[in-house]
């Protein structure tokens, strides 16, 4: 690291559990965050400070005026724009020593495949279980960790799906996708402002502890909050043999 370095990312320096070594594997790593809205935002500008050296932002979606009560990234000038292109607008002026890469799409099949395969960790920050289980079977196939989270309504939960250690479970040992879930979206149910903004800060803070490999992941646990009330529940999460993307007998 050069001074200028030294000096921005000095905060995290001085933490012993990350130091010098710890930020050099932050600025060597390369963050996917997949949808850049209500809880990307968060993600997205928490891994541009603290200096993640290359962040992908992929989203099909542009800018709306209704975004703007949670989705902190974006402003109201930029109503209309992509919302990648308006996310690495935000985080280039937080940090422009680092890549920023606005991928303005829906990322599907080998397009997704190869996206996956080069980062260092996937964040996956959108609406819908079939985008979801996308995500996971190409972390999975690529060995990839993924940092789930979701927000509806004053619900959030959060959990880290880590393949690299064969014996955590994937987002589809949770979520079979052969059941039927009810599918809730921000555009029809509401979410709680601030409520996006938790999970994805903690989503962030997952990312960054996975990269650097300090303190302890939530790869086997599930937490949940209820913020009406303001109460955190974990449940312990197990890898299924029976998975139909990670298990044993379809891999």
């Amino acid at each position: 690291m050069n001074d200028h370095q030294l000096l921005r990312y000095s905060r995290h320096i001085l933490l012993d559990d990350i130091g010098i070594e710890g930020q050099e594997k932050l600025l060597a790593a390369h963050a996917l965050v997949i949808g850049a809205g209500g809880l990307g935002s968060p993600v997205a500008l928490y891994l541009a400070s603290a200096g993640v050296g290359k962040i992908t932002l992929v989203d099909h979606d542009s800018v709306d005026l209704t975004n703007l009560q949670r989705q902190i990234m974006h402003t109201t000038a930029r109503v209309g724009q992509a919302k990648a292109s308006s996310g690495k607008q935000a985080l280039t002026e937080i940090n422009p020593d680092i890549e920023i890469v606005a991928v303005c799409e829906r990322a599907e099949g080998e397009r997704l495949a190869q996206l996956v395969a080069s980062a260092s960790v996937v964040l996956d920050c959108t609406d819908n279980f079939a985008t979801r289980h996308a995500i996971n079977r190409a972390c999975v196939a690529a060995g990839v960790p993924l940092v789930s989270g979701a927000a509806i309504r004053m619900d959030g939960q959060i959990a880290v799906f880590d393949p690299r250690s064969g014996t955590t479970p994937c987002y589809a040992c949770l979520f079979p996708p052969d059941q039927q879930f009810e599918e809730v979206q921000c555009s029809t149910m509401g979410v709680f402002a601030p409520l996006v903004g938790i999970i994805g800060t903690m989503q962030a803070a997952e990312a960054l502890k996975v990269v650097m490999g300090i303190g302890e992941s939530l790869a086997q646990r599930l937490l949940l909050l209820d913020a009406r009330h303001m109460e955190w529940s974990s449940i312990r999460t197990t890898k299924s043999p029976d998975c139909a993307v990670c298990g044993s007998t379809h891999r």
